[in-house]
């Protein structure tokens, strides 16, 4: 059961790993005036996820990523919050073995 409580904000790191095989990555600080509960949290990041075209803005300029340009996303601390269907839980990253017959 997710927790109705506000989450306290912490900056996120955020990691694009593009299809060129280039990477590009962000911190993202939450507004503190409004603390987000975890259901915002996580209703918010499927939107996010579900667009084609994904916009941040920084300081100095606003970038444009094309969804459809991106492998992989790598967050930090981790999204807690992100549970239920689609979502693997409890795991563990391993390097990819060879086998050997």
């Amino acid at each position: 059961m997710l927790s109705s409580d506000p989450v306290t904000s912490t900056p996120v790191q955020i990691i694009f790993h593009y299809i060129n095989g280039h990477s590009e990555g962000f911190i993202i600080n939450e507004p503190t005036e409004e603390p987000l509960t975890r259901q915002e949290i996580r209703q918010e990041m499927r939107r996010f996820l579900n667009d084609s075209w994904w916009i941040i803005k920084l300081p100095e300029e606003t970038v444009f990523i094309n969804a459809s340009n991106v492998l992989k996303i790598e967050m930090k601390p981790p999204l807690e919050s992100l549970q239920g269907e689609g979502v693997l839980s409890n795991a563990e990253r391993i390097t990819a073995l060879n086998r050997v017959r």
